[in-house]
């Protein structure tokens, strides 16, 4: 098995279906691109993805020779390998070229983790249609979508429930100490240009909740120390433990992505933030038209606003304190976010995603 996953929600489930594989195919050779979640797992990470996490249209122009120099190095790893089959998670712009290719090298291609095409590039479709063998999504909707377009996929639930519960049973070490005062979590995000965007405006909104709450950063070893620079405010760091961090969180400032369900999933209220590059944001807009209303994984599972997202020029001091205040109790606001929370679960298709979706690529590959 060769895996191919470029951000930090690609390793968190990349490592979930690594170690279902390996209990379920003792003799599993496992390649991979990923992080260190994989690692742990077991898989042989050539290419790690602190080097491959770049976000927005302009952000990827400016680094295309580095991509492009990715492209050549994976073909020839997954050359040199021969793996029965290539499993791709998710990282669209990389994974879709990889899928193409390998299709023309005669190479089994199954796609677990659907790019959202649904909201943009519908084209991509034929192109998925015509290069992978088998495509395994994990939200509800995203079945429906693929057979209005003449392609039958498979969906077994949301693998992020199994990391949830799994953190839930076995969790056990944490710097995060209990405290009296209740915990404002700040997720900015685990891309560089999230950070720089978002963690200035969570710093400064979390000022006026800092009489009454502790302020804790959720930060990530994928990027240098430095830019988590908090001010000379008395405001406390954990690193690599975001599960340890939402399960004792009151409530928090998340940056629009994987984090928001995991947030929900943990039954934290939460304000969605989101500010891009502003000619990155103007060509996706464009891009995804009028059909897609929401940017957060809550709201477009559920289909409508659970939580509040503040977006580009949305996105300031007093509007993020003003949404916060709504959810802490007892504003009957959080209630109503936490009952809309009880929903989303049950229609993500309970635990044991993981461990379904390994055994189908373990069936795929012997049929």
């Amino acid at each position: 098995y060769f895996v191919i996953a470029g951000e930090a929600s690609g390793d968190l489930h990349g490592s979930n279906l690594v170690k279902h594989l390996r209990l379920k195919d003792a003799s599993a050779e496992i390649q991979a691109w990923g992080g260190d979640r994989m690692i742990q797992q077991g898989a042989d990470v050539k290419k790690h993805i602190r080097e491959l996490a770049f976000m927005g249209f302009v952000e990827v122009l400016m680094n295309l020779r580095t991509i492009m120099r990715n492209f050549r190095l994976c073909k020839s790893q997954v050359e040199e390998f021969k793996p029965d089959v290539l499993i791709l998670i998710d990282y669209p712009g990389f994974n879709l070229r990889m899928a193409k290719w390998a299709h023309e090298k005669k190479i089994k291609v199954i796609y677990y983790i659907s790019p959202q095409v649904w909201a943009w590039k519908k084209s991509r479709v034929k192109t998925i249609r015509r290069t992978v063998n088998e495509m395994f999504t994990i939200l509800p909707f995203e079945k429906e979508f693929y057979s209005k377009h003449g392609m039958n996929v498979r969906y077994e639930g949301h693998p992020l429930i199994d990391a949830v519960e799994d953190f839930k049973k076995n969790s056990s070490s944490t710097t995060l100490t209990d405290s009296e005062k209740p915990i404002l979590a700040l997720l900015p995000g685990s891309r560089k240009q999230e950070l720089k965007k978002m963690f200035p405006l969570m710093l400064e909104a979390s000022d006026a909740f800092s009489s009454t709450h502790r302020i804790v950063i959720g930060a990530v070893s994928l990027l240098p120390k430095e830019l988590y620079n908090t001010g000379g405010r008395n405001i406390e760091i954990i690193t690599d433990q975001t599960y340890a961090l939402l399960s004792k969180a009151q409530c928090a400032f998340v940056t629009s992505g994987t984090a928001t369900l995991e947030t929900a999933l943990f039954r934290v209220p939460l304000v969605v933030c989101y500010k891009a590059n502003a000619v990155s944001y103007m060509i996706a807009k464009r891009l995804v038209g009028k059909n897609i209303q929401f940017i957060s994984l809550v709201n477009l599972i559920a289909g409508k606003e659970v939580c509040r997202e503040l977006i580009q020029s949305d996105l300031t001091r007093d509007n993020m304190v003003n949404e916060l205040k709504k959810l802490i109790p007892p504003q009957p606001a959080r209630d109503a976010m936490l009952s809309e929370y009880d929903l989303l679960y049950s229609k993500l298709g309970g635990a044991g995603a993981s461990e379904r979706v390994a055994t189908q690529i373990i069936n795929i590959c012997n049929s």
